[in-house]
């Protein structure tokens, strides 16, 4: 037989520890909409990955969550370098 998850309880847990967010408005901010999606699916997939270290897993299914995790993590980095603007204050003007 296979063990039910707690969701209620980590759900709880984890609301507390996470600071409320404000809803961003879809049109006017795209990407930072999207980074929110994704880090959401990270959450998710961390709090997995947690669950079945902690039952003792091994294997392909854990593989596969890991690198799902750091594909969400690696979209959520390609987002967020589209969000930083360089600082060009000191930057030499090519003649």
């Amino acid at each position: 037989m296979t063990k039910q998850r707690q969701t209620t309880s980590n759900s709880l847990a984890n609301s507390r520890l996470r600071p409320a967010v404000k809803k961003l408005p879809a049109l006017r901010f795209p990407i930072q909409r999207e980074i929110h999606k994704l880090q959401d699916a990270l959450d998710a997939f961390n709090e997995r990955i947690a669950e079945l270290q902690g039952e003792g897993h091994r294997g392909r299914a854990m593989e596969v969550l890991r690198a799902n995790a750091l594909d969400f993590a690696r979209q959520i980095d390609e987002l967020r370098s589209l969000l930083v603007e360089p600082a060009l204050k000191n930057v030499p003007k090519v003649s």
